[in-house]
């Protein structure tokens, strides 16, 4: 990062944080549910969906955190990245935090048999794509070159 202020600062620059995205639109999606209860699974497909997707979804965020931390780089979009992780889940998507996140938040809306929630993933998605994971790797392919495209090429950005 340079000492100059006048630079704009060595991140990816993206909207909002990721978890504050999905938490913010799972907020809103349960809170509408709550005023407008519409169920929108049978309840044993709603159980039987819901904890798998939660327990996936937190596995592969614990394991995507657990490569970045250990390749010495931080998780925080608002941090310069110091290194490109390519191993742990990152050998079978670039956004493993991010499909973690989605699994989870899905798992909860099934819960939950949140209509309202199911009905804003794809919002939320959308914002990730542009405002998130588009910068992100705008940002990496700045940082780290034909590494980054060469990353790009072998590994899909979800599944």
């Amino acid at each position: 990062m340079s000492d100059n202020p006048n630079e704009a600062p060595d991140t990816a620059g993206v909207v909002a944080p990721p978890p504050l995205i999905y938490a913010g639109a799972l907020v809103i999606g349960l809170l509408a549910k709550a005023l407008y209860p519409v169920p929108s699974l049978p309840r044993t497909l709603a159980r039987a969906l819901g904890g798998p997707l939660i327990g996936s979804g937190v596995l592969l965020l614990l394991s995507g955190l657990r490569a970045m931390h250990r390749a010495g780089t931080d998780a925080s979009p608002y941090r310069s990245t110091t290194s490109l992780v390519v191993d742990g889940p990152y050998r079978f998507t670039r956004n493993p935090l991010y499909l973690g996140f989605t699994l989870v938040y899905g798992g909860i809306t099934a819960l939950a048999n949140s209509l309202p929630s199911a009905l804003l993933l794809p919002l939320v998605l959308l914002v990730m794509r542009r405002g998130v994971i588009e910068r992100e790797e705008l940002y990496l392919q700045r940082v780290f070159g034909e590494e980054y495209v060469q990353y790009k090429t072998r590994v899909r950005r979800w599944i």
